[in-house]
């Protein structure tokens, strides 16, 4: 998946101690609006089975709906994708409550966040420019608002600030998380 190979440095080989539990995109339509859950939910219950079983300290996610459904241009399949992963991202978050846990939510780009080309009035099924939002959730987290300037150099920093874990001088970001 993107996820694990941008995440291990452009490798599709699993680093040392990682675990990997992907789950398949459904492949019975044709296009993802004829099928906007998608695999959120099978996604959201193989992650909370597996807090259930073991500890470990990351897991990454990622919830396609979003943007898979948005570049099908059809608004009210990408508003029940969206209405699918704001559930599912709410259940993940009610499970890290309960074991003190913290969420880092991010994109890298947009897409369902415009669905009408503004200047043709024509479905807009492209991945936007708009800045996307970096917000860290958990208990003990400090409270902060809305500020410009994050990059996507600033999401391993951040994640390691979390983790407790010294950034390496090599890492040019700057961590986001308010700790």
């Amino acid at each position: 998946s993107p996820v694990d190979f941008f995440f291990n440095r452009g490798k599709g080989t699993p680093c040392r101690d990682e675990q990997r539990a992907l789950v398949a995109s459904p492949r019975d339509v044709p296009t993802y609006d004829k099928k906007p859950e998608m695999s959120a939910v099978a996604v959201t219950d193989r992650l909370l089975a597996e807090l259930e079983q073991q500890s470990f300290d990351v897991a990454i996610l990622n919830f396609a709906n979003c943007d898979m459904v948005g570049h099908t241009g059809d608004f009210a399949a990408t508003v029940q994708a969206v209405e699918t992963v704001d559930r599912s991202l709410g259940r993940v978050l009610s499970a890290l409550d309960t074991r003190h846990g913290a969420a880092i939510i991010i994109a890298d780009h947009g897409n369902a966040d415009q669905m009408i080309d503004y200047e043709t009035g024509e479905p807009h099924t492209y991945h936007t420019m708009h800045p996307v939002p970096f917000i860290v959730y958990g208990a003990g987290l400090e409270k902060a608002s809305v500020r410009s300037g994050g990059a996507l150099c600033d999401v391993a920093p951040s994640v390691l600030a979390l983790l407790g874990v010294a950034q390496p001088a090599e890492m040019t970001g700057t961590s986001l998380v308010g700790l």
